[in-house]
């Protein structure tokens, strides 16, 4: 009986109020896109602090020092030839592309769909641009193709390529790029990296099918300024009985500098601070402390989750839990966890008031996240409310990410499911048993590299 009045006053607000879908109008609408570093995520912390103050969560800020890369002009251009006729190219640079030179690039076109099958071309890179295609259906195939775009650019430039052209990694495409980081090896000189849309590079595959050359010009204007100082979020609602342990959860706080960040990641940031300010009026309140932690620089780099499990280390042993929020704001479908043998069944018992939201099951798919990667050496169990991903990809990482994308019942549903996960692991009697210890795949500059099933 209790647990259904803590469901009803946790539960009941989340899916009536539409607190989350204001404030996200807030944070889109009124902020805009949050690139680390820029004007736009600088004003996010504000108001994020200025939000948990007006729902009585006490905050802070942690320091972050993060990139500062500007895209600045992007074009670019099929040539036209004897089997053609010219016409633009619609392309956006990934995250930490170089510049062009001013007059840009020139030069043919050669196209793989793997990285083996670039390794396998050996000379035949040197001087061209290479198009990675592929042919991503759905989101289970992000994690198939998305090495393309992280890894792609870097192997094509010690490969000898002058430049890169990574088919747009979506589920649907009205001439829409997506954009989205790459990383450089360390000792591999970078080279210009851009995505293009499924239309152009379909066209490409198609015209280098026949015979003779393709040549494109790719114009650039990156710029990567000196690293800024920024800041994650923290928030918390203390525990009642077992303050020491704590129960994270969290998303990004920035965004990429095309469209508001609806989706990626201002759905994930709002269900996290409802969350809390619900959480906030339980009284009592949850037997553990629930902390909030909206990272800075997710997109780009990863560094607001390094720099939270630097500054945490000491206590991370009593992180008894952690959810990331970051797969939009679709419909809630269930619960995941990664944890160790035993956990389903001190969850399970606690699921009930998710049926009706359509959440109320236990999936058999792994808790992750890309910033709870850092906690991984220290065996923190995950645990996650797993959404309806099918239209995500339609609108990541692009200028059609906006608030107009995200459907206010399932946002709301979401929230709900959000914040009853939170109470749940902050009540348990019993902890989550700890997974084993496993080497954290954390790299600075893979911040976009998010679970596959996003």
């Amino acid at each position: 009986m209790a647990q259904l009045q803590v469901a009803e006053r946790l539960v009941g607000p989340a899916l009536t109020e539409g607190h989350a879908l204001a404030r996200l109008a807030e944070l889109t609408d009124g902020i805009g896109p949050r690139l680390a570093g820029s004007e736009g995520s600088e004003a996010a912390v504000q108001w994020a602090l200025r939000s948990f103050k007006a729902d009585g969560v006490k905050a802070w800020t942690e320091p972050v020092k993060v990139p500062h890369w500007i895209r600045g002009e992007e074009r670019a251009e099929l040539i036209a030839s004897e089997r053609f006729r010219g016409r633009p190219l619609t392309v956006m640079a990934l995250g930490s592309s170089v510049a062009t030179p001013p007059e840009g690039i020139t030069a043919e076109v050669v196209e793989v769909r793997s990285l083996e099958e670039l390794a396998a071309l050996g000379d035949r890179v040197k001087g061209r641009i290479v198009l990675f295609s592929h042919d991503m259906k759905g989101p289970e195939d992000y994690g198939r193709f998305g090495s393309l775009r992280g890894r792609g650019p870097s192997a094509a430039a010690k490969a000898g390529a002058v430049a890169a052209l990574v088919r747009s990694l979506a589920t649907a495409s009205l001439s829409t790029p997506h954009t989205g980081a790459t990383r450089f090896e360390d000792g591999v000189t970078p080279i210009p990296a851009a995505s293009v849309t499924v239309e152009d590079a379909e066209l490409l595959h198609r015209l280098l099918a026949g015979a003779g050359p393709v040549k494109v010009r790719l114009v650039l204007g990156c710029k990567e300024l000196p690293e800024k100082d920024s800041f994650n979020v923290v928030a918390e609602v203390k525990g009642r009985q077992k303050p020491e342990e704590i129960v994270l959860i969290g998303a990004h706080l920035d965004s990429w500098d095309v469209g508001t960040g609806a989706h990626d990641d201002g759905a994930g940031v709002v269900m996290v601070m409802e969350a809390a300010r619900l959480l906030a009026r339980q009284k009592p309140a949850p037997r553990r402390t629930v902390r909030v932690v909206l990272f800075m620089n997710e997109e780009n780099g990863l560094r607001g989750a390094r720099a939270y499990a630097e500054a945490h280390a000491a206590e991370l042993p009593r992180h008894v839990a952690a959810m990331e929020m970051d797969a939009g704001g679709g419909q809630p479908v269930g619960v995941v966890l990664r944890s160790a043998e035993g956990a389903a069944e001190l969850v399970r018992p606690w699921l009930n008031p998710l049926v009706a939201l359509g959440a109320g099951t236990l999936l058999p798919a792994e808790a992750g996240g890309a910033d709870l990667l850092p906690l991984l050496p220290a065996s923190v169990p995950f645990f996650g409310v797993r959404q309806d991903s099918s239209r995500y990809f339609d609108f990541h990482h692009t200028h059609a990410d906006t608030l107009d994308k995200i459907d206010p019942e399932a946002l709301a549903k979401s929230t709900a499911a959000a914040a009853w996960m939170a109470y749940v692991m902050a009540e348990l009697p019993e902890v989550l048993p700890r997974p084993p210890a496993a080497p954290s795949p954390f790299a600075p500059a893979a911040g976009n590299v998010k679970p596959p099933a996003h």
